[in-house]
């Protein structure tokens, strides 16, 4: 069986490629979570590393959180990915979808570790994705949003089909994986999950270009019963 760390920043499309990953029979050994220098907070999206620990802990997968900084990120990401070579995984899995240039660093980081990457959802249509992690089941709320494009009022939001119409009918070209940016989010149940996570107390607070959901509560909760 393969073994593979995911790249994880707590969102839709890197749990997709997970998703993916679990059904071709990899075997999930980490997630991979890179955090600010003081470790409080996720570099990717600006999540509180607390919650991304905790959702993890839903999961039932372990994480690796790294400190780093912006200068030290490269060095520290091909570190973590040696330490996992040498507890045997072999590959790492990544949701990235069409920027090249993050494609072409992944691929020499993995190389310079020894380490295969798959990126699962490369290339597909961003659209048939979306649809594809809804109808499987996941949950996922909305944890930020780049000013000028999306409102507060989206924080929060569940990602559904209304929230697909939702984005298309801003008319302001916004792709509906949010892959250049426009918007993060945070999943909170779904298959892979053994437990479900729930917000209970939130506020929302602007940060440079950005509209965060800041996550001050969140609860681990049984599963509930699919209904059939």
């Amino acid at each position: 069986m393969h073994r593979i760390f995911a790249s994880w920043s707590g969102g839709k499309d890197c749990c997709l490629a997970l998703y993916r990953a679990k059904a071709r029979g990899m075997e999930i050994r980490y997630l991979a979570n890179m955090v600010t220098e003081d470790g409080q907070r996720s570099c990717s999206h600006g999540i509180s590393a607390a919650v991304i620990k905790k959702q993890a802990g839903a999961l039932g997968i372990p994480i690796m959180q790294r400190p780093t900084t912006s200068d030290t990120y490269r060095d520290i990401f091909v570190k973590m990915l040696q330490d996992f070579k040498q507890e045997g995984i072999e590959g790492g899995v990544f949701g990235d979808i069409d920027f090249s240039p993050h494609r072409e660093w992944i691929e020499k980081i993995c190389a310079e570790a020894g380490i295969t990457p798959h990126l699962l959802l490369w290339q597909e249509s961003q659209q048939k994705l979306m649809e594809e992690f809804i109808d499987a089941g996941f949950q996922a709320v909305v944890v930020a949003v780049k000013a000028g494009l999306i409102g507060k009022d989206a924080l929060g939001r569940t990602v559904d089909r209304k929230f697909l119409a939702y984005l298309a009918g801003l008319d302001k070209g916004i792709t509906p994986c949010g892959e250049a940016g426009e918007y993060h989010t945070l999943v909170v149940d779904g298959p892979l999950f053994q437990k479900r996570l729930q917000i209970t107390e939130s506020e929302k607070v602007t940060r440079g270009d950005h509209h965060f959901l800041e996550i001050l509560k969140m609860e681990m909760k049984p599963k509930q019963p699919v209904e059939t």
